[in-house]
């Protein structure tokens, strides 16, 4: 059994990440951010702190959101994981 903790939004992520989000990628990301982590809607995502990580609601999710991270990746303080729902 797994225990997951916190609900960040984009500028929480980007203060524990040490990095500033491109502007598309905020305005993709503030308005799909899902509060409740049960069941991540399809097109959402909710955050975890503890594990630092994403969960998306659908691949195209993910993959939208990885595409615009992936360049950052070696200036992140810490690893940020990207997952999907079931």
């Amino acid at each position: 059994m797994s225990i997951y903790l916190g609900n960040l939004n984009v500028n929480e992520i980007e203060n524990r990440a040490g990095i500033t989000f491109p502007k598309e990628l905020k305005e993709y990301m503030i308005p799909r951010k899902q509060d409740n982590a049960s069941n991540i809607s399809k097109g959402k995502w909710h955050c975890f702190d503890i594990p630092f990580l994403l969960v998306c609601g659908d691949i195209e999710t993910a993959t939208k959101i990885h595409s615009y991270l992936k360049d950052f990746s070696s200036d992140f303080k810490e690893s940020l994981n990207i997952s999907i729902t079931k």
